[in-house]
């Protein structure tokens, strides 16, 4: 079981709901949410019956999980709010799910009266997990500062445990400027170019996806950022991180004159490797 999970028996059946955070190149995708799982005991063992990924991006039901797997998506335009959408599904169609899903004997055995009670707590912790449970992390700012009009750049040597190296950070003030005692610094985009595991984040202090870096396909992930600033490819990605007024405002020019010395400055630091 993995840990923040929390089981909600039903008779027969167990609810089980707990926040996931799927990395790129380690998952399918890099994306957050819940997953809402129904489990119960069928030929002689507990397994999971239903999955329903409730993610930013990943909208989906599983029939059979362990097994046949067949998977069904939600439209996010028509169903709404994922996890509304997926206790509807359980208060309504559960016995149909499980027989859909080869699962008669559990479906035979259901207490529906106790499941339609337990599925009221079986919400409320999902909507909370899906508000508050989100994996989001705060960086230092950096140590050598490049301003770029309505963001700026922050360079730094960070270790994490037995990994580290450069990190680049692209901040921005959500609310008033520098100099305003109000101001709040925002990290909209950091690039981490470790040694170990080098990665990427969308907007860490808020949808926090993240993506490792392929080094068989990125053998220097300094490299690759130089090169992303270098082709323009900021805007699109500080609006991907859920920012799109601040990419509209974005100085291009200003931003392109400064990446011959953030380039500078970022290989001075960057620790040499050893073969």
């Amino acid at each position: 079981m993995h840990d923040g999970s929390i089981r909600v028996d039903a008779g027969n059946v167990t609810f089980v709901v707990r926040q996931e955070q799927w990395d790129a190149n380690i998952h399918s995708h890099a994306d957050q949410g819940v997953i809402i799982l129904v489990e119960g005991e069928t030929g002689g063992k507990v397994a999971p019956l239903l999955r329903f990924n409730c993610f930013d991006i990943e909208r989906s039901y599983i029939y059979a999980p362990d097994g046949k797997k067949r998977v069904c998506r939600m439209d996010p335009i028509v169903d709404g709010n994922p996890v509304g959408w997926s206790v509807r599904q359980l208060r309504t169609k559960l016995p149909e799910m499980l027989r859909a899903a080869k699962f008669d004997d559990v479906a035979a055995r259901l207490d529906t009266a106790l499941v339609a009670k337990k599925l009221d707590e079986v919400e409320a912790a999902a909507r909370e997990r899906f508000v508050n449970g989100r994996k989001t992390v705060k960086h230092n700012r950096g140590t050598d500062m490049y301003e770029a009009g309505n963001i700026r750049f922050g360079l730094e040597l960070r270790t994490q445990g037995n990994d580290g190296g450069l990190a680049i950070h692209v901040l921005t003030d959500l609310a008033g400027t520098p100099t305003d005692s109000y101001s709040e610094e925002a990290e909209v985009l950091a690039f981490d170019c470790f040694r170990l595991a080098p990665h990427y984040h969308y907007g860490p202090r808020y949808k926090n996806h993240r993506i490792y870096w392929d080094k068989t396909i990125v053998p220097d992930p300094l490299e690759w950022t130089l090169g992303v600033f270098k082709a323009g490819k900021l805007k699109p990605m500080i609006e991907a991180a859920g920012y799109p007024d601040i990419a509209a405002g974005l100085d291009e020019d200003l931003i392109r004159s400064l990446i011959p010395a953030i380039e500078a400055k970022a290989r001075e630091m960057q620790p040499k490797t050893t073969a």
